[in-house]
């Protein structure tokens, strides 16, 4: 831990004020014990010094019990100021970085070079760089002719794998490489997210006529392009179109392999990008090193437990009285460092959910925490108080969760109106119309099936009886399993019409 004593503050600099209090301690009772100050009004001052014995006794000097508590006292305000010197940069936020994949699904991916085909090849990387980043954000845009977003930043690696495994090149029609749309849906969920990010392009080859068009779509642009070549070697795909196009884009060129080298490739540039942006820096948090002076005040509290000790613990008591929380938790120690919304969120950046969402006060953490945790009921009463788009959102997810696709497209229409660049409550309110026609669709081609039927072994009033249920018992949840859209179909329907409006969201 490197020690900077220009970068020296303290994150909570009123307990400080407690510093003092200790220090003024041993001079308030210095002052109480002195008896010459006492007898003055008593005893002519003139005789006073001859009338007190008052040795140079070495004994005068030891350690009081009163030392102790100003130690203490000294000890923990420092503490609970939080002293700091670094920035924190935690484990976790180096997997933060958000990360949008694209990949070319022309025709020419489906070449048998890399075995079984390229987008095959390429779609298997995907899913283990997916499941690499588990709890970071990554959003899903495929291309050919046209530019289309699949799926918006998340962090639901079941998500994106359950799109990832219905792409094929039959999903768009349009033909051609069109990185410039790639690009400019890139953009857009970048601005969404406000934070640097990194595309990575995933292709056997590039459309020449778009490189002049591709740097001044990222002038300006926290964006940062990789390109990952397709294709078992150089003679076998467009290699020098690739190589004009990473040039083109100020793009690092890299290429699919058999090992995991490739995934260290794309992480490492991720996390280089993301770590050297300045909004990443303003982002970071300072590391609260107040916890190291808990060794030394515990050390100090077992040296006052000496016989013969005594301390006026009146004071301490009034003390703790006044400076006592407005709120007492179970964990006393955490509470003095750490807020319910700080303990909480670091909960909630260890996965553990149920607890975040017990500790958070912030109605929207709250919330956010109680929907990872699968516990829609409270997500459902939290967000409800909330008037933002953000909150309109997840009641959508939540609704969509349980079946309810009116209300689920009721909140997100209502989350668009709030904030109409919202991709991903554009991109869930499209999937929640689709089940719905599904499901209005497969109620209204169900066959007619009479209720449960229950049957006699023997004739009424001999002997026992014994009910034996039909199969229709399962039929509600086959029907459930088979309720979602396919999402190839889905994404089908869903290109087509955007390529027929000219759209690319």
């Amino acid at each position: 831990m490197a020690f900077n004593l220009n970068d020296l503050h303290f994150l909570r600099p009123a307990w400080l004020l407690l510093a003092l209090v200790g220090v003024l301690l041993p001079l308030l009772w210095r002052r109480n014990r002195d008896l010459q100050r006492r007898l003055r009004g008593t005893i002519a001052p003139h005789l006073l010094p001859h009338l007190l014995l008052t040795p140079n006794n070495p004994q005068r000097l030891r350690l009081r019990p009163v030392h102790l508590a100003s130690t203490l006292l000294v000890l923990g305000a420092l503490a609970a100021a939080g002293p700091t010197w670094e920035q924190d940069r935690p484990g976790f936020l180096e997997n933060r970085a958000p990360l949008i994949i694209a990949l070319d699904l022309s025709p020419s991916m489906d070449s048998l070079d890399v075995p079984p085909t390229r987008l095959e090849a390429a779609k298997h990387k995907v899913h283990d760089l997916v499941a690499r980043r588990k709890g970071a954000r990554t959003a899903l845009i495929v291309y050919a002719g046209s530019a289309h977003l699949v799926l918006p930043p998340t962090d639901d690696p079941a998500l994106l794998d359950s799109f990832i495994q219905a792409l094929g090149s039959d999903l768009i029609t349009r033909p051609g490489k069109d990185v410039a749309g790639v690009i400019e849906q890139a953009r857009r969920l970048l601005d969404a997210e406000k934070s640097p990010g990194t595309l990575l392009l995933l292709s056997d080859g590039a459309d020449l006529t778009q490189l002049p068009r591709l740097k001044p779509l990222l002038a300006d642009s926290p964006l940062q392009v990789l390109v990952l070549a397709v294709g078992s070697n150089p003679g076998s795909f467009d290699a020098p179109a690739l190589k004009q196009l990473a040039g083109a884009t100020d793009a690092p060129l890299g290429s699919l392999t058999l090992n995991d080298d490739d995934l260290d490739w794309v992480q490492l540039h991720a996390q280089q990008h993301f770590q050297a942006s300045d909004e990443q820096q303003r982002a970071l948090q300072w590391q609260d090193a107040g916890y190291w002076l808990c060794w030394p005040l515990l050390l100090v509290a077992l040296l006052g437990v000496r016989r013969g000790w005594s301390l006026n613990w009146a004071a301490v008591v009034m003390l703790g009285l006044f400076l006592q929380p407005a709120q007492v938790k179970a964990n006393g120690l955490v509470d003095a460092f750490l807020s319910a919304d700080q303990q909480g969120r670091w909960a909630f950046e260890h996965h553990h959910y149920p607890a975040a969402a017990r500790l958070f006060i912030d109605p929207y953490w709250k919330g956010i925490a109680a929907y990872n945790a699968a516990d829609y009921d409270l997500a459902l009463a939290t967000f409800a108080q909330l008037d933002s788009a953000q909150a309109a959102f997840y009641l959508g997810n939540i609704q969509v969760r349980r079946f309810k696709f009116d209300q689920a497209i009721s909140a997100y229409q209502q989350a668009l109106q709030r904030q109409p660049q919202f991709p991903e409550a554009r991109a869930n309110l499209a999937l929640a119309m689709a089940l719905k026609q599904d499901t209005e669709s497969a109620a209204a081609n169900a066959p007619e099936v009479k209720p449960d039927a229950i049957q006699f072994d023997k004739t009424p009033g001999k002997g026992q009886t014994k009910a034996v249920q039909t199969e229709q018992a399962s039929n509600d949840a086959l029907w459930l399993q088979n309720l979602s859209t396919s999402p190839a179909n889905f994404l089908r329907r869903k290109f087509s019409l955007q390529d027929q409006g000219g759209a690319h969201e």
